[in-house]
Formats: C-alpha cells, sequence, structure tokens
C-alpha cells in the first residue's frame, strides 16, 4: 500500500514545504513517478537519491510537468471552490477539519463487465503513484501550478473491464449533509456530478489525485479521490468521489445542468470562448501577494499537443 493512513504518519516523517521547494532544480528537469513509498517520504527520497531509487522512474517529456514556479502549498490548500463545504474561498479549509476521509469506498457500476464496490485500500494496492506537476485553471479566471500526487484515472477503470458499450464515465461526490454541511443548502442539485467522453477519462494526463505536495491530499482539496484532468476548467475536477458509472449516453454534470449557456459539458480551457462573467483570454496566477500580473490564457490550459486531437472535426465553440 502506498498511502499511509492519516493517524499513521509520524510528524518528524513529513518533508517540510521549504524543504520540498528546493527539489525545484530537478524538478524541472523532468518528472518521477515513485513506488513503495509513504506520501510523507516522497521528497525526501526524491531529494537525496533523485534518478538513482529503482522505485523512481523518468518520466520527462510526457506533458506531466511544467516549468513554471509552483503555487505556495498555504495558497493551493486555502483558496478553494468545494461547495459541499461553503461557498467562500475559505469556508472548504474552515469547515472540512472534522471530516474523515477514511474509510471510503468507490462504487464502479455501469456498462462493464466486472461492476462492483472497491475500498480506498484496495483502489491503491499496486499502484505505482506518480507525482504530477499541473496548471489548475479556473473558469474564474485564475490559475495555480499544483504538484498533485495520483495515477493515471485509466489504471482504476480498466479494471473493471469497460464494454464497448462504454462510451462516457460518469462520476458522483459523497451525499452527507451531516458530513459535508454545504449540502444542506440547496445552492446545487446534490450530489455534484461530473462527466468525460471515455477516451478524456483514458487519457495518460488524466489521473485520480490522492495527495499534493508529497502528503496526502487535505478534506479541502478533496479527500481522498479528485479527478484531474489540466486541460479542462477547475470545476470538472470532482472531488470526493464515492461513485464512477460507465454510460452509454453522456451523464450529467453538475455546472452544466445548473447553467448550459455558460457552462458546457466538455469545458476545455478555451480563451476563444467567452463566460458571460469572466474572460477567458487572460487569467491572473495564484501567489506573489494572492495575485500576480495577468497572463495570456493558451488553448487547453497549455496541453495541446498533448489533447488537441481528442477533438478533430468538433466545433469547440458549440461544444464548449
Amino acid at each position: 500500500m502506498l498511502i499511509k493512513k492519516p493517524d499513521s504518519i509520524k510528524s518528524s516523517e513529513i518533508t517540510s514545504h521549504s524543504d520540498y521547494l528546493r527539489r525545484r532544480d530537478f524538478l524541472k528537469k523532468g518528472l518521477y513517478a515513485f513506488a513503495g513509498l509513504g506520501l510523507s517520504g516522497i521528497a525526501e527520497a526524491l531529494v537525496k537519491a533523485p534518478g538513482k531509487n529503482p522505485a523512481i522512474a523518468n518520466l520527462a517529456d510526457a506533458g506531466f510537468s511544467v516549468d513554471e514556479d509552483l503555487t505556495p502549498y498555504d495558497l493551493v490548500t486555502s483558496y478553494n471552490n468545494y461547495y459541499e463545504f461553503g461557498t467562500g474561498k475559505s469556508d472548504p479549509v474552515e469547515n472540512s477539519q472534522a471530516f474523515e476521509s477514511r474509510p471510503w469506498h468507490v462504487v464502479v457500476e455501469g456498462e462493464c463487465e466486472e461492476p462492483g464496490e472497491i475500498d480506498i485500500e484496495d483502489i491503491l494496492s499496486g499502484i505505482t503513484q506518480e507525482e504530477r506537476i499541473y496548471r489548475l485553471r479556473c473558469v474564474e479566471a485564475w490559475s495555480m501550478v499544483v504538484p498533485w500526487v495520483g495515477f493515471p484515472l485509466a489504471t482504476l477503470l480498466k479494471r473493471f473491464k469497460p464494454t464497448a458499450r462504454a462510451k462516457y464515465v460518469a462520476f458522483e461526490t459523497l451525499h452527507d449533509a451531516e458530513r459535508m454541511p454545504g449540502q444542506k443548502r440547496a445552492v446545487l442539485d446534490w450530489p455534484y456530478r461530473e462527466g468525460l467522453r471515455i477516451d478524456e477519462a483514458m487519457h495518460p494526463l488524466t489521473i485520480l489525485a490522492t495527495g499534493l505536495y508529497g502528503e496526502l491530499l487535505p478534506n479541502q482539496s478533496g479527500a481522498p479521490l479528485r479527478l484531474v484532468s489540466p486541460w479542462k476548467y477547475g470545476f470538472k475536477s470532482i472531488k470526493g468521489i464515492v461513485r464512477i458509472r460507465f454510460t452509454e449516453e453522456q451523464p450529467q454534470a453538475t455546472w452544466n445542468m445548473n447553467n448550459p449557456r455558460e457552462y458546457g459539458f466538455y469545458s476545455n480551457v478555451n480563451p476563444r470562448v467567452e463566460h458571460p462573467r469572466w474572460s477567458q483570454k487572460y487569467h491572473r496566477v495564484i501567489g506573489g501577494g494572492i495575485f500576480s500580473s495577468k497572463v495570456k490564457t493558451e488553448m487547453f490550459n497549455g496541453y495541446a499537443d498533448e489533447v488537441a486531437s481528442l477533438y478533430t472535426g468538433m466545433d469547440l465553440r458549440k461544444h464548449f
């Protein structure tokens, strides 16, 4: 098992964020996968033996890293959208402190040969987790650069053997208003739902995140499982996943259901498609006094080389 339960991690084992940031010199040179390591020891292991540890594989030039400054940990984990814990940016960190992400089970169903319920520990058993340094672009026109810990979504999906009828993958967040107090208000139609086309879900860039900055994923960031597809707006990265369903028809997605004129099903980062409240041509990078100067937004959030072929022939203004 690669991830330790929270109560099994000693404070002395956790790498400080300042030490983690000193890895930047070699992080720029590539991305390193790791296996057989507790999350708290990942950064230390990479610092001591980058490229020498047999459990670490070099994944450079795969689109899994960016040559940009990381957003500081305290901003990544305190500036959040997670309506299950409140609609303000600071609400999630304040209202999720008592949330317990273990035990945790995920139901996988629909168009697959081997549906069932799987425990988080079974999900992680035998999986080689990786660090992926991705840009995160919010539809509100701000961005972060986050060092996620996780594994390709495809690795999990293939275990359930989707059939030829599986054209999409649907996701649902936990619905428990006692544990997630924001759900006591009908600001959205709970539970939170999202979906991807099957080829998007199987794409190598798409991961299920279990941690960030070499530590377990904080509650406010979507513990214990969060979807990350870096070429899409952040609200597609559904948090606290408890259900995955293979479907033949396009599934429901919460913000698309809430306001289809403003939020498309695909929600790819596209500076040529304007949102009525936030121009998508530019965005502000979180950090350096909360916001730095404006930066020009790139198509697919800078991942066009990796994902543009998924949408060949599609009108991305119509299918936004």
